[in-house]
């Protein structure tokens, strides 16, 4: 399409945004973007329209389609609304509603809440921001139909979000997806049901919150290794996010008595002010936290994202440095921890099962599978693991996580979960001490036994629309010229997840893949057992690379020699596909 016809549509949608159903304040927003000589912020605010991708409804705060406001989160909360009113027709109907800090949530959190009441539906609203799982465990504990949380997760300051969730405490799948877009698609502002129905909005606060934190203790494996090592020094951030005083408390609640906040990120602050980027994937994220356990020398030091669905780990190396665990070598050890743990306490059924996401590390499935356990792949987003647990049952669920730093350890909600996943971890880090190791020392311990694995994501940003072109054709290049080899191994499987076939490049044989939609993603397996996902971010405007090397280690003090092999591979294949 050309530029000139792009700019008129956005034109003609921008000017419907002037009449009587936006507030005055919108209406200047946008005339001033109508009036501005660059057009791209008018293009880039009314071209497309914001749809739930992987993470919901997100984008940058402001006027128009393509942005997040009063208006496009009334629209989302009137078309969920009339999809839960045709689903369950002449039904009792109540939906959970949190919020994060960031700008304006606390805004749109009661406007949904008012939008749902208006239309018949009661709205259990929590007094004031929390996590993504506990709301995720309220529409379980109270039998709701639905649920919305506020969030932009660990986006920039700029950004907000909106996650729709099921009856089940899962964020959408198909069909009902794509079903709530078609109802959001036929609202038009005047249907949007604004004044709220005050008997049918019900508040959630620090009652509801014992709730959720007497389920979370549920998981605990070895309460014995925490009374041993109850003083077990940890460092705690939630880098100003929701989790300030949740996981704090429930790592009260387990029995740990030494626990160090880092106080100026315990302020809830949307604009985050300690931190370049509110997510405990970044490194820099975590200084203050390194630098407070540094001082106290601490055994453990955690992080949340700001909506407190995301963990980071920061634990001691073999030198006595601190590192940061990946989102892989997390996720690794919990899925070892708990299988081992369950076999030693007589707790395994035969029905167990675990999970991950397909651009997860390997090395999970085949430590599931070497003790007997299946280890099922699911697209990313953790939707997709409430997914799995839909299909195969909550009994024999042991916990299932992605590389982005989440982990689900129980069944009780359907979202991946910091405040039990750090509560957990607390309690490895205190088994491993029980035993003389610390966390490096478990991760090299399973290295040794089940291979070496290091795996590193790269992005490449493209914004705008332009940028959008630039991500499709980078996708249609790896998937129709695909090499024949990288960094001198041969492509020995390549996986289309958009037509769901693995091909066997060597043999041309092909075969259908059982997953439940389509989803534009490349997974290419070499002969030397490393791996390469592809994915454009269904939630930012990037192209995604998800490298896995494996070396031998044979013994735990192998792993630096193990891990720098690996790592040449991974510069070497980054090389070759052009990646910097």
């Amino acid at each position: 399409m050309e530029n000139a016809e792009i700019i008129r549509i956005a034109k003609t949608k921008a000017k419907a945004w002037l009449n009587e159903a936006y507030d005055e304040n919108t209406r200047k927003e946008v005339e001033r973007m109508l009036a501005a000589p660059d057009t791209t912020e008018l293009v880039d605010s009314f071209y497309n329209d914001l749809e739930f991708g992987t993470g919901g409804l997100r984008g940058i705060m402001g006027a128009g389609t393509n942005r997040m406001n009063r208006y496009t989160v009334g629209a989302a909360t009137q078309g969920f609304a009339n999809y839960i009113n045709r689903m369950f027709p002449n039904e009792e109907k109540s939906v959970c509603i949190g919020h994060d800090c960031r700008h304006h949530s606390r805004e749109y959190a009661e406007t949904a809440a008012a939008i749902f009441s208006a239309n018949g539906i009661t709205a259990y609203l929590f007094e004031s921001l929390r996590p993504t799982p506990e709301m995720s465990f309220a529409i379980r504990e109270l039998g709701c139909k639905g649920g919305v949380i506020i969030t932009a997760s660990h986006n920039p300051k700029e950004y907000n979000g909106y996650k729709a969730y099921w009856d089940d405490g899962s964020q959408l799948v198909p069909p009902h997806d794509k079903n709530v877009i078609g109802e959001v698609k036929q609202v038009k502002v005047e249907d949007i049901k604004f004044t709220a129905v005050p008997a049918l909005i019900k508040t959630l606060g620090q009652d509801f919150d014992k709730k959720y934190l007497d389920r979370v203790k549920t998981l605990s494996l070895s309460p014995e290794a925490i009374r041993h090592q109850h003083d077990l020094k940890i460092v705690f951030t939630p880098l100003h996010g929701t989790t300030y005083k949740l996981v704090p408390d429930s790592l009260r609640n387990w029995g740990f008595t030494n626990i160090t906040t880092v106080p100026e990120q315990m302020v809830t602050d949307g604009d985050f002010p300690t931190v370049a980027s509110a997510n405990p994937e970044e490194p820099a994220a975590f200084k203050m936290a390194l630098d407070k356990a540094r001082e106290i020398d601490a055994d453990l030091a955690m992080a949340c994202d700001p909506d407190g669905d995301r963990i980071g780990i920061a634990t001691k190396d073999d030198r006595g440095e601190w590192i940061l665990l990946n989102g892989n070598q997390t996720n690794i050890i919990f899925t070892w921890y708990i299988i081992r743990r369950r076999r030693e306490l007589g707790l395994m059924k035969g029905n167990e099962y675990t999970g991950k996401t397909i651009v997860t590390s390997e090395l999970i499935k085949e430590i599931a599978e070497k003790n007997g356990i299946p280890c099922y792949d699911v697209y990313t987003g953790f939707k997709w693991i409430a997914d799995m647990i839909r299909k195969h049952g909550a009994e024999g669920y042991i916990g299932a996580g992605e590389e982005s730093f989440g982990f689900m350890p129980g069944a009780f909600t359907r979202d991946k979960d910091a405040v039990s996943s750090t509560s957990l971890m607390a309690e490895i880090a205190a088994w491993a001490k029980d035993n003389g190791k610390n966390l490096f020392g478990i991760l090299k311990d399973i290295y040794a036994e089940y291979g070496f694995s290091q795996e590193k994501m790269v992005y490449i940003v493209r914004k705008g629309l332009t940028g959008a072109e630039e991500i499709k054709e980078m996708m249609n290049q790896f998937r129709h010229h695909t090499p024949e080899s990288i960094n001198g191994s041969k492509i020995v499987i390549k996986k289309d997840y958009a037509v769901l076939k693995e091909t066997n490049l060597q043999t041309g044989a092909t075969r259908s893949m059982d997953f439940p939609t389509t989803s534009d993603v490349l997974q290419f397996f070499l002969e030397d057992g490393c791996k390469i996902s592809v994915r454009p971010s269904g939630t930012e405007p990037k192209i995604k690379f998800y490298f896995e090397a494996r070396a031998d280690m044979k013994t735990p003090d192998d792993f630096h020699q193990a891990q720098n092999i690996a790592l040449a591979k991974i510069d070497a294949m980054m090389k070759d596909l052009h990646i910097q």
